[in-house]
């Protein structure tokens, strides 16, 4: 069941991921992968909320963690187009741009999940 639970969570998380990403490149340009930064950061914070609230409190089945967490968020949040975009920028000359994505994606990640983290804690997990 874990594995038809991912299956259906990445699916969902992939299309969450693709429309997401249009949207915000068609709301502000793209000049700046700003689609791939937001879906990083806030999947890392929920990523952070789900962890207490599933893992760490053992509140979750092993088949809820797997369709929300290694499904869903694992095909939200992309890592590769990250890496790519970031190549893309340096590429076009702007070095300065390519470094501020890596910084950004970097920081606002790691606080997004400690965020979900600690509401989550304070919430009473």
């Amino acid at each position: 069941m874990p594995w038809l639970a991912v299956a259906a969570g990445g699916a969902l998380g992939a299309l969450a991921r693709y429309g997401s990403v249009r949207l915000l490149t068609a709301w502000l340009g793209p000049a700046f992968p700003y689609g791939t930064l937001a879906v990083n950061v806030i999947g890392s914070g929920v990523a952070g909320w789900l962890f207490v609230r599933l893992v760490e409190s053992g509140g979750g089945s092993e088949t809820l963690r797997a369709l929300l967490i290694v499904g869903f968020l694992g095909a939200f949040t992309t890592f590769s187009a990250f890496s790519v975009e970031t190549l893309r920028l340096f590429d076009a000359g702007h070095v300065g741009l390519a470094a501020f994505n890596v910084i950004a994606n970097l920081v606002l990640c790691l606080c997004g999940a400690a965020l979900g983290v600690g509401l989550a804690r304070a919430l009473g997990a």
